[in-house]
């Protein structure tokens, strides 16, 4: 027998929830080095959350909602592996359950030098309005990593968006550096660090 379907939270609650599943399970206090070289008192490990069964879910439907109310205009969504993979594909999954077509890729860090030789992978990015996404910046250079790759395949970058905004530069680097909107569901403040 098939369980039935759950009906979405209203937006205020998913991302009430959201927020309480990347408080207990993602923020890792202590001191550790960030991908940047950058050290930092505390973590924010968001595949903790992204890869998380109930939080999943959720991810799409805030980050869906996010890109709505910026009245943002896309067909697909993705960045820079791995990161962004369960980000693309929760949007994807949350856009399908309400009947609108988004597809999903993933950036490799650099150009196959084998196969079709490719860096974007997924349905093709060509001609399209496409997000960038990532789960957290620090500085910012994953998700213009991304960008580029996307551009290079013949993709519209139309915004860059993250779940978490550490407050460390990545929003003015990549607003200057890629020139699109760089938009963020939480701040490091509202997560209470």
């Amino acid at each position: 027998m098939m369980p039935t379907r759950i009906e979405s939270m209203s937006k205020t609650s998913a991302r009430e929830r959201l927020k309480e599943l990347i408080q207990e399970l993602a923020i890792v206090r202590g001191k550790v080095i960030l991908s940047s070289g950058k050290e930092a008192d505390y973590y924010i490990d968001l595949r903790r959350v992204t890869l998380h069964q109930e939080a999943s879910g959720l991810v799409g439907e805030v980050m869906l909602d996010l890109l709505d109310e910026a009245k943002l205009e896309f067909t697909n969504v993705g960045g820079l592996t791995m990161g962004a993979d369960p980000v693309g594909t929760a949007i994807m999954h949350t856009a399908r359950a309400n009947d609108r077509a988004v597809d999903a890729f993933v950036v490799r860090k650099a150009q196959k030098s084998y196969g079709m030789g490719r860096q974007v992978e997924g349905p093709s990015v060509e001609g399209r309005d496409v997000i960038v996404l990532e789960d957290t910046s620090t500085t910012g250079g994953s998700a213009l990593t991304a960008v580029e790759g996307v551009r290079k395949a013949g993709g519209n970058v139309i915004a860059v968006a993250v779940i978490v905004d550490r407050d460390t530069g990545a929003k003015e680097r990549i607003e200057a550096e890629a020139g699109v909107p760089y938009l963020f569901a939480y701040g490091k403040d509202e997560l209470g660090l």
